[in-house]
């Protein structure tokens, strides 16, 4: 709540927010974690103690929750299963430990560095559309071309927070626009299934089982031989607009917020829409 001066009970992190975290880990000990992130990375026990280089005896025993690994075992077992840094945070705190990798708003003054650099990315990319999103999908900051190109969608789905799958996947939305809609949703959904598998993460799954739900058949294309990209085809003022995309994310980061937003970059796949772009950048203010 704003102006409410809430107890820190963990490094960087809130006592609400550690609550959250306890809540959803409370039933199950660390290893029981562990082992769920090693099937999920289809590796065995001996994979897994070889790489982190401990016994398979004693990867089997945390596992079973008959010996308990130290904070640094967590962390190196969670490292080499390459969990995310919120659930890496989850498996301190089901081992006891306080959480390693603070997690803080974007207009926070510590990440106000990380978010010049994002700044500076989508600006730098006019007059080409860009934007970043978090998680969930859920549009963080845009650049300028963004918007225009989402003209004629429902103010009702364009209410914050805004995400931009389903405004791909709406018919009310970009879906009724674009023109090869099934080849293009089934690309999104391929990537959004590749996210629930790596991070299990409910809200994901969540939306993936909602997009599915949208009068879309969505199917995955073969490439054809000269290409490498799936394109974003949109029809916009009498024109069909064609771009590439390409997705960057922040190589290090040791906060969650930063770990889990993406960048996606639109490039003009022909020159008819890099023309457009042009002159729809020159006629915002």
């Amino acid at each position: 709540m704003e102006g409410e001066t809430r107890r820190v009970t963990f490094t960087g992190m809130s006592s609400e927010t550690a609550t959250s975290y306890a809540d959803r880990i409370a039933p199950r000990h660390v290893g029981e974690h562990l082992r769920q992130w090693r099937q999920r990375r289809r590796l065995s026990q001996l994979d897994l103690a070889g790489d982190a280089e401990i016994s398979t005896r004693h990867l089997s025993f945390v596992e079973t929750g008959r010996a308990a690994p130290s904070r640094d075992m967590v962390l190196k077992l969670a490292e080499r299963l390459n969990v995310p840094l919120r659930e890496r945070n989850m498996l301190l705190i089901a081992a006891g430990f306080a959480p390693a990798f603070p997690q803080r708003a974007l207009d926070d003054p510590a990440l106000k560095s990380a978010r010049a650099a994002i700044d500076l990315v989508l600006r730098a990319h006019e007059p080409s559309p860009a934007l970043a999103y978090d998680r969930h999908w859920n549009l963080v900051s845009a650049n300028r071309m963004v918007m225009p190109l989402l003209a004629g969608v429902p103010p009702k789905l364009l209410a914050p927070p805004v995400n931009i799958l389903r405004l791909a996947f709406h018919p009310e939305a970009l879906a009724g626009h674009t023109v090869n809609v099934a080849e293009w949703c089934g690309h999104l959904l391929e990537r959004l299934h590749r996210q629930c598998e790596a991070t299990a993460d409910p809200g994901l799954i969540k939306l993936y089982d909602e997009l599915k739900t949208y009068p879309i058949q969505a199917r995955s294309a073969p490439l054809p031989p000269d290409n490498v990209a799936i394109p974003f085809k949109l029809r916009f003022g009498g024109d069909v607009l064609s771009f590439m995309s390409a997705t960057m994310i922040f190589g290090t980061p040791v906060d969650v917020t930063l770990s889990e937003l993406a960048l996606e970059t639109f490039f003009p796949a022909d020159e008819v829409t890099a023309d457009r772009m042009r002159k729809l950048a020159a006629d915002l203010p």
